[in-house]
């Protein structure tokens, strides 16, 4: 078309990499979408005249920016920004250092086909066996990740999370993120994702919404929305705009929440959170008034919880996983545990363990104090349960729901403190006060109003655990409920309502009565407790249901002294304000910390402390559930204190206060003969159907009470209920049993590892090239300056994100403190000065440069290449994801030979002067040959990369088609049923469901299509796998040494000879010695093919050894190639290296020098020589240090 501009996709691609960017970060500036400049630089469209004009804009505000540039490779001033030609010629003049400045960049970006596990160096974080197995071993590995992570409580499913988003981001497969957790969780995941990721989440409000489209644009690739705030319907036409590019991966944590049931009938009740997944995850039928038009990819729902003692809703969670094939309860039992396994893994506490096999959590040893009533308060207690009892029987039959929600809110409230019931009554008696004047002027229908509160009978304390409760204006979802049962209209007349009046009025005279007394029962057993000498100086976290014991226990405890170190959380707090209330529980005492902190049950949802280890609940919750999940706060790993000690106050005078302590102390009995912590899990289904409130409320007396507790829950029925929640879901594999190979491939890593040595190679030589320096150490702490004015000006920007304190404060090492930030690839400044690197010296990577190889005896042509896969979305409109990425060298030899050789051949070589004239020809037809090198290239990937990746996805493809087949049977079978059943009951009378038949037959209808289509895309998705046009990232001309000194210590006689010497050395002191000095033999040892030493030596006694051999046919000194400097710097202490004199004697002889970067490389730049001085003075100080040590 006119209209487009006329630039190819490698001008397109080279111009971005000039300026610095992303393929993102170029589409934020032109406002597009990364789609679009992805399909610009794949060749599938061009930009609109427009939008080339803005790029030709963008160059040339860059060549101003630059023209104050960093001094160029050979030092000369400051170069300027030079016009980008369209193909610039491979001619091997630019300068070596910036070629390999630029390769080493983009390698750098792809540092995970180095090492697989990438991200664990990157975070700041070590991953535990049980956390490394799930993302590793079975979430990264999936093409599609559609995934239920049901760890324990505490076991890290955000660190997991995180680890999974770093290494896909890593991998290219990843761009956009949606992470949706409960509001309470949503500052937490961005502090998490922040600290511990180097992950920028913006936090998207519902006034975003209405202000813009706040999935559109900058800032839109990664953000953090609440499950409520998204169910919105602003909020979801937002997300639903044609504008807004699909997200790659939605996460929904405390997955539990989003509910739906079946009822007895067959009619499903989903809640909007439910809904919004379905609508999100390509699960929802075509009735949603929003419609999405797009689905996300990647699914991963998180929960501790993922079995309640409920089938339907267990099911629930897995549709959303795999909505075609789990269409039906009864595929889902027909589900194999092999396919299963693809989705799920859950692992208990008792499960979790250290790499040295040690239980991750500690003992957890619960009490159950008891406490009596004093007289006064034994009075409130009978005539509070007196009214409970005559209320709810007199109301029972005039409004059943609200009379039950009442009485359930006075019965916790009379055992929670008097204040709370006090608080309560004042209110019950500003509501009968309402009544009975509308009562009085005529206005009040009793009928209607008790007819408008029927409903009301949702008690969130006893049928949610304290994460599934939401909190709306200040204030917590059961405070809202707990307003409705004191404003039931409970009276059939005038006079009930004023002879109930008068009972309240005179129970908030006793229990006014009770406070003045001024020491409760209760409060007096929690006195004891905190004056006990093993808590004194201890951190105490002290829980309770109300927030008016909250109160309460606060001004008595500021009275006891404690005035100035309470912390206090509740569900009504914003979210910074309860971040702050935690950091000052969490600082000791000392530094103004607090000693205590008082929660409610919004505590137990996402904040971990872990750093106190006594719990007190106050009340004790009528939810088992509830409690399990206050006692994970504190009952977590990183809990450095055993036991962890848990208390549950109890009147043991009080009808609940028995049944509760026989229930405490029973599952507390189960919980050690079982030795699990299971027991909590399936508390819920043992007491499916029972009610703490029911029953008080029925004429039973105390025994009869504690006896059908005894009855309902058993040791037996608790064990039963264990195996048969184990039997539905499937086996994942004993942390424990997996736990040898873990340990493996975790020693072996330490030999793949990129940092710090990489990163420092690269700082070392690609950062003066920008004219940038720093000042301090990097072994320790350092900081960037400019060598030329304004040279720090492109990374100040994203240096101010970080706290002024440390905004300059680098550090190449993970550290457990804030006094610096780790600079590393993933970090904002550190991909500045990588991109900045890139863009900045592509064309002279693109032009080539002189290297020499001191080990060659012939000369050639290197080319570093970048390939990929990539997978198109089914449909018109669709865009293309990467599947898989790989990064080669292809050496080209004078004789016309292709070669594959490693990317770490890069750190072998030695920059080279000038082109050596025997070479003249060579270098002349490298640009001819270039087009040959690309069509050999890609015939060769054809062949052994892409159809085998093919053939493999087939076969995926023909068993997905299998089970979805099988799906839409299964749904077609069930809707039938369905139709049938809800046919005949219309026809017997009940009109009302005429509604439902017409759902259920539009369903019907559309299953065909929806059948053909899911074909088609399944079938058809290993078709869409597509080589992508190669490209070209650095070329060299790689020559041999001149010098004939050079090649005689090369001679592979001398190597033979130091080797044998060395590895002879090494056998003599125990170890194992594997030769990995090429790259065949590495690879053989699970090594990269320039592991960067030639033996590795494994003591059986655990300890390894990185040797790096130098052998010389006589004395001399010794050149350290890039590869070797960085992996010394790397492994420090775990590096060797022997070097071996007189090779060309009989007498060889052989010098040990442990971390010779220490010793002997700290001050050079890689690429050096040392001397026979140097490292005769290093084996001498290394051998007096040794015999010091053993003197």
């Amino acid at each position: 078309m006119e209209n487009d501009w006329q630039a190819g996709p490698d001008e397109i691609r080279r111009l971005r990499k000039r300026l610095g960017f992303s393929q993102q970060q170029l589409a934020d500036r032109l406002g597009v979408s990364f789609a679009t400049v992805n399909r610009w630089e794949n060749g599938h469209t061009k930009p609109y005249r427009w939008l080339g004009d803005r790029l030709r804009q963008l160059e040339r505000e860059a060549a101003g920016a630059w023209q104050e540039g960093a001094s160029s490779a050979n030092t000369s001033p400051a170069r300027e920004w030079m016009p980008l030609r369209e193909n610039p010629r491979l001619d091997f003049l630019a300068a070596a250092e910036a070629v390999r400045a630029a390769a080493e960049a983009e390698w750098l970006s792809y540092g995970y086909l180095t090492n697989p596990t990438f991200a664990t160096e990157t975070s700041l974080i070590d991953p535990l066996p049980h956390q490394r197995i799930a993302v590793y071993d079975v979430m990264l590995p999936q093409p599609r990740l559609r995934f239920l992570l049901a760890d324990d409580a505490g076991a890290g499913k955000t660190i997991m999370s995180g680890l999974y988003i770093r290494e896909m981001l890593a991998r290219h497969r990843l761009q956009r993120i949606l992470i949706v957790p409960p509001a309470g969780l949503v500052g937490n995941w961005q502090q998490e994702l922040q600290t511990l990721f180097r992950l920028n989440f913006r936090i998207v409000s519902g006034a975003d919404a209405r202000a813009g489209n706040p999935f559109v644009g900058p800032n839109s690739d990664q953000v953090i929305v609440s499950i409520d705030t998204l169910t919105g319907e602003t909020m979801r036409k937002r997300l639903a705009d044609p504008r807004v590019t699909p997200y790659d991966l939605v996460i929904f944590d405390e997955a539990h929440k989003l509910a739906a049931d079946r009822e007895p009938d067959g009619r499903l009740r989903k809640t909007q959170r439910y809904q919004l997944a379905e609508w999100l995850v390509g699960a929802s039928t075509n009735d949603d008034p929003v419609t999405l038009t797009w689905a996300v990819r990647h699914v991963l729902l998180l929960t501790a919880t993922p079995h309640m003692g409920k089938d339907y809703p267990f099911f629930a969670l897995w549709h959303l996983l795999e909505p075609e094939v789990l269409s039906t309860p009864e595929m889902l039992d027909r589900y194999p545990d092999y396919e299963r396994q693809k989705h799920y893994i859950r692992r208990t506490k008792e499960e979790m363990v250290t790499f040295e096999g040690k239980r991750l959590y500690p003992t957890r040893i619960s009490a159950t104090p008891t406490y009596p009533l004093s007289p006064l308060e034994r009075r409130l207690y009978d005539r509070t349960t007196a009214y409970i009892r005559e209320t709810y029987n007199r109301a029972a039959g005039l409004n059943r729901s609200a009379a039950r929600l009442a009485m359930s809110v006075f019965q916790r409230r009379l055992a929670s403190s008097a204040y709370a019931l006090a608080e309560s009554l004042r209110r019950r008696l500003e509501k009968l006060d309402q009544y009975i004047a509308r009562a009085e002027a005529h206005q009040l229908n009793i009928v209607a109003e008790q007819a408008r509160q029927r409903d009301w009978d949702e008690d969130p304390l006893e049928t949610m655990t304290g994460d599934e409760e939401s909190s709306d204006a200040g204030r917590e979802e059961h405070e809202w409920a707990e307003d409705r049962g004191t404003s039931a209209l409970l009276a059939s007349s005038l006079d009930e309502l004023r002879s109930e009046r008068a009972e309240v009025e005179s129970l908030v005279i006793l229990a006014q009565a009770v406070l003045a007394e001024g020491d409760e029962a209760k409060f007096q057993r929690l006195r004891e407790l905190l004056r006990d000498p093993q808590f004194v100086g201890e951190k105490l976290l002290i829980f309770t249901e109300h927030r008016d014991t909250l109160t309460y226990l606060h001004d008595r405890l500021e009275a006891l002294g404690f005035a100035g170190r309470i912390a206090h959380i509740h569900g009504g707090m914003p979210y910074p304000e309860r971040e702050a209330q935690v950091r000052r529980f969490r600082l000791p005492g000392s530094e103004g910390g607090a000693d205590i902190c008082l929660a409610t049950d919004a505590a137990g949802e996402g904040i971990n402390l872990q750093f106190c280890w006594v719990m007190i609940n106050y009340d004790i919750p009528w939810n088992p559930a509830r409690l399990e999940q206050r006692m994970g706060r504190i009952h977590r790993y990183k809990q450095t204190h055993d036991p962890v000690l848990i208390f549950n106050l109890v009147a043991d005078n009080t009808r609940e206060g028995r049944v509760l302590k026989t229930l405490l102390d029973k599952l507390e009995r189960i919980r050690q003969e079982l030795r699990s912590d299971k027991v909590f899990d399936v508390i819920g289904r043992q007491l499916a159907g029972w009610s703490l409130r029911d029953l008080l409320l029925e004429s039973l007396d105390d025994d009869a009470l504690v006896k059908a507790m005894e009855e309902r829950v058993t040791q037996e029925g608790v064990a039963e209920a264990i195996h048969g929640q184990d039997a539905l879901l499937p086996p994942t594999g004993d942390v424990m049993d997996q736990l040898p190979k873990a340990r493996a491939q975790l020693r072996q890593e330490a030999y793949h590892r990129l940092l710090p040595g990489y990163v420092r190679h690269f700082l070392t030589h690609a950062a003066p090239l920008l004219g940038i320096g720093w000042d301090g150490d990097p072994d320790t702490t350092f900081s960037l300056k400019a060598l030329s004015p304004g040279a720090l000006d492109p990374l100040l920007p994203s240096m101010e994100r970080y706290p002024v304190e440390v905004r300059n404060r680098w550090t190449l090492m993970k550290r457990t403190d804030d006094d610096a930030v780790y600079f590393h690839p993933g970090e904002p400044v550190f991909e500045v000065l990588r991109s900045w690197v890139a863009g900045r010296y592509a064309e002279d990577a693109a032009r080539g440069a002189v290297f020499v190889d001191p080990e060659a005896e012939e000369a050639s042509v290197c080319h570093w290449v970048l390939a990929q896969i990539l997978e198109e979305e089914a449909g018109a409109s669709a865009s293309a994801r990467v599947a898989e990425t790989r990064l080669l060298a292809i050496r080209a030899w004078a004789d016309g030979r292709l070669e594959e050789v490693p990317v770490e051949q890069l750190f072998l070589l030695q920059p080279g002067q000038g082109i050596p004239s025997q070479w003249l020809a060579l270098a002349s037809r490298a640009e001819s040959q270039l087009e040959t090198v690309r069509q050999t290239l890609t015939e060769s990937l054809q062949a052994r990369w892409v159809e085998p990746l093919r053939a493999q996805r087939r076969r995926q493809a023909q068993d997905d088609w299998h089970w979805v087949e099988d799906g839409y049977r299964a749904l077609e079978a069930e809707l039938a049923i369905q139709r049938t059943a809800v046919t005949q009951r219309i026809r017997a009378g009940e009109s009302a469901l005429q509604g439902r038949l017409t759902v259920i037959r539009r369903r019907q209808a559309a299953l065909d299509g929806e059948k053909a289509k899911a074909q088609a895309r399944i079938l058809g998705a290993p078709d869409r796998l597509r080589l992508e046009p190669l490209t070209f990232l650095a070329h060299a001309l790689v020559v041999p040494a001149s010098d004939p000194a050079v090649h005689a210590e090369f001679t592979q006689e001398v190597e033979t000879v130091a080797m044998a010497v060395a590895q002879s050395q090494l056998e003599q002191e125990g170890f194992v010695v594997f030769d990995v000095s090429t790259p065949a033999k590495a690879q053989g040892a699970g090594l990269n093919a320039w592991p960067g030493f030639d033996l590795w030596a494994r003591h059986p006694g655990g300890e390894d050894r990185a040797v790096e051999v130098k052998g010389r046919a006589a004395r001399g000194e010794i050149l350290v190639s890039d590869n070797e400097w960085a992996k010394a710097c790397t492994l420090r202490e775990g590096y060797w290296l022997y070097v071996v004199w007189d090779c060309g004697s009989a007498h060889p002889y052989c010098l040990p020098v442990r971390d010779p970067f220490g010793r002997l490389l700290a001050t050079a730049q890689g690429g050096v020589a040392i001397t026979p001085d140097a490292i005769v003075r290093a084996a001498q100080e290394q051998q007096e240090g040794k015999e010091s040590r053993h003197g």
